[in-house]
C-alpha cells in the first residue's frame, strides 16, 4: 500500500478542522515544524495541517472523514521515534494526527497495579504518577520526558527494565483505539486473565500506527523498590559479562533490574564530550557493565550484602577485573548519565552506522566478538561503539568512522555494513530491530530477512483492517 501523494482538497481539511475546533488544528509553518522531522534528522515532511484531537470521539469523527474521503493519516506522539514511523512523507498529502492533546491520566488503581492513561500522557509522567500511589511504573528510556505512551505502545518501546519486566507489551493490560474506519474499539480492560477469543490489543502494539490510533492504555504497575542498589564494573570479556549476569540473576532470585554492557570506546566518547563525568574506575578496561538490582523489602544493607557477593564470586571467578558500588545517590545517577549519553557523545565522532539488533542472551558475546573482528577487516581502525541492553539480548551495535575517514567515504560502505551485521544476526537466530520499530528506515530489511509467510500474514492484517491503506502508509510494510 502506497502513500496517497495527491494534495488534500481544501473541503476535507475544513470539515477536520470543524471536529476539533481552530485549537485543534495547526497549518501555519512555523506551528507545523516541530512535528515533521524525526528524532534523529533522517526524514522531513510536509502536511496541510497538524491535528491535535482533544478527545477519542474527536479521533473517531477525525478518521471517519479520512476514511470516507481516502485521506492518509500519520499518527505521531512525543516525535522521539528513531525510525521516521511518525513523519510524514515529503509530498504532503498525508494529515498528521497528534495525541498530544489527550494527556489525561483517567484512573489509578493502587489495588490493582493499574493506572489508566491517555495515549497523549508523557512517560516521566506515568512514572511519577505512580511513584505518587506508592507504586511503580518500570518503562524507562531515554526519551522519557516527552515520548508519549501511545507512542512507547505503537512501537513496542524496550528501554533499561525490560530483563526484569519486559517490554511495553508486557506491560499493558487493555487498550481504546481508533481504528481505520473510525470506529472506537474499547479493549480498555484492567484485567489480568482474559481468554474471550483473540487478544486484539497485540495487534496494535508494536504497530507503529498502521492498523489504528491507540487512544488510551490501562497499563501495569509493579511494587515501589524500597531499596535500589547500582554497581559499575569492569569485566574480563564480553563472555564474562554474560556468565556474570546468569550468576546475578540466580543469586538476587531474579531482582536484576538493569545489566547494561558498555565498550571501552564508548565510554571514552562520553569521558571526552562531558566534563561533568569521570571514569567510575581508576584503571582502563576493555568492557563494562552497569548493574542494579532492587527490592520491595528495605532490610539493613541485605541488598548491598547481596551485590557484594556477586561481586566477591566475579572477582574470585576471574569474571570481574574491578568494581565500584554506588555509595550515594549521586554517585547512582553518574552511573547512569554515562548511559545515557551514549548516543549523544557518539553523535560528536562525526558519521556513525547504527544497529539496533538483539539475539538470545547466550549469544550476545559471540555476536560481539565476531561482528567487531569482520568489520575490522572490512574497515580497518573502525571504531565499534558497542552498548546496551545485554540483559535482554539487545546490544546498540553502532560503528564510527576511523579516524581520518570522511563522513561520507564510511557511509559509502553503509550497505555492506548492514548486511555483513544484518546476515549475522539472523544466522543466530536474531532480530534487525529490537525496540527502536521498522517505521520508513528499516522497511528494505524486514522485506529481506522477514519470512515471506511472515510479511504475507501482516499484509493480510493490514489489509482486512485498513483496506483503503489510510493509516500511516508506507510505514513498516
Amino acid at each position: 500500500m502506497t502513500a496517497v501523494a495527491a494534495p488534500i482538497p481544501q473541503d476535507v481539511l475544513k470539515r477536520i478542522r470543524a471536529v476539533t475546533g481552530d485549537a485543534g488544528v495547526l497549518t501555519a509553518d512555523a506551528d507545523k515544524a516541530p512535528y515533521l522531522t524525526d528524532e534523529r534528522g533522517y526524514y522531513t515532511g510536509a502536511t496541510p495541517m497538524v491535528v491535535r484531537p482533544a478527545t477519542v470521539d474527536e479521533v473517531s469523527a477525525v478518521v471517519k472523514i479520512c476514511c470516507e474521503t481516502g485521506t492518509a493519516i500519520v499518527p505521531q506522539g512525543g516525535n522521539t521515534g528513531l525510525c521516521g514511523a511518525a513523519t510524514p512523507h515529503e509530498h504532503g498529502g498525508e494529515i498528521l494526527l497528534s495525541l498530544t492533546r489527550m494527556n489525561r491520566i483517567r484512573e489509578i488503581d493502587p489495588l490493582n497495579y493499574a493506572i489508566t492513561v491517555e495515549a497523549g500522557v508523557i512517560l516521566a509522567e506515568v512514572q511519577q504518577a505512580a511513584e505518587a500511589a506508592d507504586r511503580l511504573f518500570p518503562l524507562s528510556l531515554g526519551g522519557e520526558g516527552t515520548a508519549r505512551i501511545g507512542g512507547n505502545l505503537s512501537t513496542n518501546a524496550g528501554g533499561t527494565g525490560v530483563l526484569r519486566y519486559g517490554p511495553a507489551r508486557d506491560l499493558c493490560l487493555g487498550l481504546e483505539a481508533v481504528m481505520p474506519n473510525g470506529d472506537i474499539w474499547n479493549g480498555l480492560t484492567a484485567l489480568r486473565k482474559d481468554n474471550t477469543g483473540y487478544d486484539l490489543k497485540h495487534l496494535l502494539i508494536g504497530a507503529e500506527g498502521t492498523l489504528g490510533i491507540i487512544t488510551a492504555a490501562c497499563l501495569k504497575l509493579f511494587p515501589r523498590p524500597a531499596d535500589i542498589r547500582n554497581a559499575f564494573l569492569a569485566v574480563r570479556d564480553e563472555h564474562a559479562a554474560v556468565e556474570l549476569l546468569a550468576r546475578a540473576r540466580r543469586a538476587t532470585d531474579d531482582r536484576v533490574v538493569t545489566f547494561e554492557y558498555i565498550s571501552r570506546q564508548a565510554l571514552d566518547f562520553v569521558l571526552g564530550h562531558f566534563n561533568d563525568l569521570r571514569d567510575p574506575l581508576d584503571g582502563r578496561h576493555d568492557h563494562y557493565v552497569m548493574m542494579e538490582i532492587a527490592s520491595g523489602e528495605a532490610a539493613a544493607d541485605g541488598l548491598r550484602d547481596l551485590l557484594e557477593g556477586i561481586l566477591t564470586e566475579g572477582f574470585a571467578t576471574g569474571l570481574v577485573l574491578d568494581a565500584v558500588i554506588a555509595e550515594s545517590g549521586r554517585q547512582a545517577a553518574d552511573f547512569w548519565k554515562i548511559r545515557e549519553v551514549l548516543p549523544e557523545a557518539q553523535r560528536h565522532q562525526g558519521a556513525s552506522i547504527k544497529h539496533d539488533i538483539s539475539v538470545p542472551v547466550s549469544k550476545v558475546a559471540d555476536f560481539l566478538v565476531d561482528a567487531i573482528a569482520d568489520l575490522s577487516s572490512l574497515v580497518p581502525n573502525i571504531r565499534p561503539c558497542a552498548f546496551g541492553h545485554v540483559g535482554d539480548g539487545n546490544i546498540h551495535f553502532n560503528l564510527s568512522a576511523p579516524e581520518g575517514m570522511t563522513d561520507a567515504e564510511f557511509l559509502a560502505i553503509r550497505p555492506e555494513i548492514h548486511k555483513r551485521v544484518y546476515d549475522r544476526t539472523v544466522a543466530m537466530g536474531g532480530s534487525i530491530s529490537a525496540e527502536h520499530g521498522i517505521g520508513r528506515l528499516r522497511r528494505d530489511e524486514l522485506k529481506a530477512y522477514k519470512s515471506p509467510v511472515a510479511l504475507e500474514v501482516m499484509r493480510a492484517i493490514k489489509a482486512a483492517l485498513d483496506p483503503g491503506g489510510i493509516m500511516n502508509p508506507g510505514k513498516v510494510l
